[in-house]
């Protein structure tokens, strides 16, 4: 088989194939070169740029509340680097993304697991096992993830306001970097970050948005973050192109609308099509990927196969999770093709 005749096929990674909206190729084509050798005076309106004052309009929350950084990643970062210190303990998911644990390593932090448990067809939050960690341990800061990577998994939004309530007086961090592939729906956004004082919500531009490459992220933050905003501002700025993008972006709803419809009914294909294969069990997702058990005798061949056709997955080898799949729902043909060749190595395999 010759590779250079067939592109690599990305599910490894949670990006966006379907790639972002055509008004943001537009704006990027129609900079004024005043974007690029002009820093930002955004500051001298009291907002810190046209993007945090866009965003602040549509969830109907002060523009000092929103925070804008170099992609989600950036953000939370910047969280934990500002709250957590030498012996402070953090809270994070007992299935969660690696990076978690990574940037509590970098100022020394204590990790302190809570559980997240596998159900018949999906993973959920314990949300008293939760709260019993929470209290026993009392941590500084805690990370939540809905959805979760890599389980898929959400909170819905009375069960986040209990664990809210229990945890008033600890910083919460609520990840939601994949929360739009099912749920268009912001209106609960307003009343958390006016209700919970030490919560920071976290989303970024760069998985429903399908633009990782340029880096934007952002937070709405309770009122008790005046700390973390000075730690974070940037008074030259932020990138002005970036923006630019990103504003059209938020201006290209249908097109974003009719991406996910495609993607939720390739979710639902490929969850029915994997649990009807013998020895595979797919887990329901609120996400843009799906995690998918299989038999562990394949999983080297099934690698090894997908691979030399240019077709690239994640193999899971967390702990709980070593014979798993994590598969990025990537376009409709995309998908098609994945099933084949799974389907074809298992006939060719039996």
């Amino acid at each position: 088989m010759n590779k250079e005749m067939k592109p690599i096929i990305y599910l490894d990674r949670n990006e966006n194939q379907y790639g972002p909206a055509p008004a943001c190729f537009d704006a990027l084509r129609n900079i004024d070169s005043v974007e690029l050798y002009e820093y930002s005076r955004d500051f001298s309106r009291g907002v810190k740029s046209r993007l945090s004052e866009r965003l602040a309009k549509d969830f109907g929350i002060d523009e000092k509340n929103v925070m804008v950084g170099f992609g989600g990643e950036d953000i939370l970062k910047q969280a934990v680097h500002c709250y957590i210190h030498k012996g402070d303990k953090i809270m994070i998911p007992a299935y969660s993304w690696w990076y978690y644990k990574k940037i509590s390593d970098e100022v020394e932090g204590v990790k302190v697991e809570y559980p997240i448990i596998e159900g018949k067809d999906t993973f959920y939050y314990d949300i008293e096992g939760m709260i019993k960690v929470y209290e026993t341990e009392k941590p500084k800061l805690v990370l939540i993830s809905s959805p979760n990577n890599p389980t898929g998994n959400r909170l819905e939004i009375d069960q986040m306001m209990h664990v809210l309530e229990k945890m008033e007086d600890t910083v919460v961090v609520l990840d939601e970097a994949y929360t739009l592939f099912y749920n268009k729906d912001n209106s609960h956004l307003k009343e958390l970050v006016n209700k919970y004082p030490n919560l920071i919500i976290i989303r970024t531009f760069s998985k429903y948005y399908g633009l990782a490459g340029i880096r934007i992220g952002f937070a709405l933050m309770g009122e008790n973050h005046a700390k973390f905003n000075m730690f974070s501002a940037r008074y030259l700025g932020y990138n002005r192109v970036s923006e630019l993008i990103g504003l059209a972006a938020l201006n290209s709803a249908d097109y974003y609308n009719d991406m996910r419809e495609k993607m939720t009914a390739d979710m639902d294909m490929l969850f029915n099509e994997f649990n009807a294969m013998k020895g595979f069990r797919a887990f329901k997702s609120f996400s843009n990927f799906i995690l998918v058990e299989i038999p562990v005798e394949i999983k080297d061949g099934l690698k090894k196969y997908l691979t030399e056709r240019n077709m690239i997955v994640k193999f899971m080898a967390e702990d709980g999770l070593f014979n798993h799949l994590r598969i990025t729902i990537g376009t409709q043909e995309q998908n098609r093709l994945l099933l084949k060749m799974i389907k074809d190595f298992l006939k060719e395999n039996k």
